[in-house]
C-alpha cells in the first residue's frame, strides 16, 4: 500500500510559506481530484483510456506541485496505463489512489 509521501515543507514553499495558503490549495486539491477521480472511475467503467490518463495526468500533476509524491507516481502510473491501453489492472490502483486521496482529510 502506498501512502501519500507529503513533503510538507516542499508545499508550504510552493504556497509562499503561507500557511493560509497551504490550507487552501490543500482544499482545492482535495476537491479536484475528488472530480478527477470521478472521471477515472467513468473511464474504466467506458474502457475510455483516453478519459482514464487525462484524469490521472490531472491528478498527477497537481499532486506533483503540492509534494504529494506517493499520489504523483500513482497517478502516473495509471496515466501510463491508460496512454498504452492497458485497462486491465487498472482498478487495484484506483481504489488505492482513492485511499490516499481520502488521506487527505488529515492533512487540511
Amino acid at each position: 500500500m502506498a501512502n501519500i509521501d507529503w513533503d510538507r515543507s516542499f508545499a508550504l514553499e510552493q504556497a509562499g510559506d503561507d500557511e493560509e495558503m497551504l490550507a487552501e490549495l490543500l482544499v482545492l486539491f482535495r476537491d479536484s481530484s475528488a472530480v478527477d477521480l470521478s472521471r477515472i472511475r467513468d473511464g474504466l467503467n467506458r474502457q475510455d483510456v483516453i478519459a482514464v490518463a487525462d484524469a490521472a495526468h490531472s491528478i498527477k500533476g497537481a499532486a506533483a506541485s503540492l509534494g504529494m509524491e506517493g499520489v504523483r507516481k500513482l497517478a502516473a502510473d495509471l496515466e501510463r496505463m491508460g496512454r498504452n491501453h492497458a485497462l486491465a489492472g487498472m482498478e487495484p490502483l484506483v481504489r488505492e489512489l482513492d485511499t490516499l486521496l481520502a488521506a487527505l482529510a488529515d492533512l487540511i
